[in-house]
């Protein structure tokens, strides 16, 4: 495990350009002044209190993969309890400020740049996933790439944790909500659905927590 940032997975086939360009200016602050992303409404500073039960309960073991880690808040709150961890995002911006996190804290964890939908260089690297609010914010056209990426970068057996919000939040922006059974038919393929159970995310609106109906989905890698 490292304290740099890797491009594994960066430089190859990117993101579309414009949502790059979105999340990068938002996590260096340079968003459009009363536009969606210019308070990073899912960064709390801190990680999200769902994400931290299913730590306590022992959800995570094994390689973890933090997947659209952001600014590093579940990563290193995962490594902070002794997990091997690692968090990937596409945005450098985002990557940088998880670094800078990390050096602070002290903590083993490794960051790198890499598309979701590919992680080029994961195959076969993780025993467990955790995606908080990464899964809502692809395009629809770019689920199915994003699945068939973490199968590839799974063990067999591996378990994934997929925090969404949920159909009773109506679509805005890059925010594309799931419904229960587009959620269930993305992972009933090669995956085997565990448990699908709502869950609250919480958020920034106007500098004002909020809270927002959320899927908690635990799916196990099918061989």
């Amino acid at each position: 495990m490292t304290d740099s940032a890797t491009s594994r997975g960066a430089g190859r086939t990117s993101p579309p350009a414009t949502g790059n360009d979105q999340f990068e200016a938002a996590y260096r602050g340079t968003a459009r002044a009363g536009g969606m992303l210019a308070e990073l409404p899912w960064d709390i500073g801190g990680p999200q209190p769902v994400v931290v039960r299913l730590a306590a309960a022992g959800a995570f073991h094994g390689d973890v993969l933090d997947v659209g880690c952001g600014t590093g808040d579940h990563t290193l709150h995962l490594a902070s309890l002794g997990h091997c961890v690692t968090g990937v995002d596409f945005a450098l911006s985002a990557i940088n400020t998880a670094l800078a996190k990390q050096r602070e804290r002290g903590l083993r964890a490794s960051f790198a740049v890499a598309d979701a939908c590919e992680l080029d260089g994961y195959e076969a690297a993780f025993d467990c996933v955790l995606d908080c609010g990464l899964l809502h914010s692809l395009p629809v056209e770019r689920r199915a790439s994003y699945l068939w990426a973490l199968r590839r970068a799974t063990r067999p057996n591996a378990v994934a944790h997929i925090l969404c919000l949920t159909d009773r939040t109506p679509p805005h922006g890059t925010l594309q909500p799931l419904s229960e059974e587009e959620l269930r038919g993305l992972f009933g393929s090669s995956w085997r659905v565990e448990s699908l159970t709502p869950e609250t995310l919480i958020g920034r609106r106007s500098g004002q927590p909020t809270t927002l109906p959320c899927w908690h989905l635990t799916a196990r890698r099918l061989d």
